[in-house]
């Protein structure tokens, strides 16, 4: 498991999904690339609990190029940058990349930057001015040359944006996905 990806790796295509499509990704990735609830939700229920978020690193730096014409910003702006992996029963099932521009920790945003070992997700879904963009996605390769599917969207908190990529790993595979 790699400690964390590269910049580079998130420079890459992304797709906009308009409907699942057999093409867009396999059947047994399709239902975790386009549920657009909570992700953190879905993995505590797949993981009965045993659920726990690591953070790699958070740090000010600069979005790759993609992200920041995802986030209409200049690509020198400085950002907030944190990495996490997302665990289930001790096995990295997810590894999340947010970039939030400095801009967006105004306000009540600020306790983005304190998030610590607590999900983005679960303050994400429960913030009433929450709004989600469309979902895209991309094929992304490891830093160990396996390659994974991934999702990113832009979410707005009180129409500030930061912009969240989810890299489902391939551990996740074995994971009944809900009760679908």
């Amino acid at each position: 498991m790699p400690v964390a990806l590269s910049q580079n790796r998130f420079n890459t295509r992304w797709y906009t999904l308009k409907r699942p499509a057999t093409t867009d990704a396999p059947l047994i990735w399709r239902r975790w690339l386009l549920d657009r609830g909570s992700l953190t939700q879905h993995l505590v229920q797949a993981s009965q609990g045993q659920f726990r978020v690591e953070v790699v690193r958070q740090l000010w730096g600069r979005p790759s190029r993609s992200e920041a014409r995802a986030l209409n910003i200049d690509p020198r702006q400085r950002v907030l940058i944190r990495e996490v992996r997302l665990l289930g029963h001790n096995q990295p099932w997810v590894f999340a990349r947010t970039i939030i521009p400095a801009s967006t920790l105004t306000g009540k945003q600020r306790k983005l930057k304190g998030l610590g070992c607590r999900s983005l997700g679960s303050v994400l879904f429960r913030d009433p001015t929450m709004k989600r963009g469309p979902l895209q996605i991309s094929r992304l390769t490891l830093n160990c040359g396996d390659t994974a599917w991934a999702r990113r969207s832009l979410f707005y908190l009180a129409n500030k944006p930061l912009l969240v990529t989810e890299v489902f790993l391939p551990a996740l595979q074995q994971v009944h996905y809900g009760n679908k």
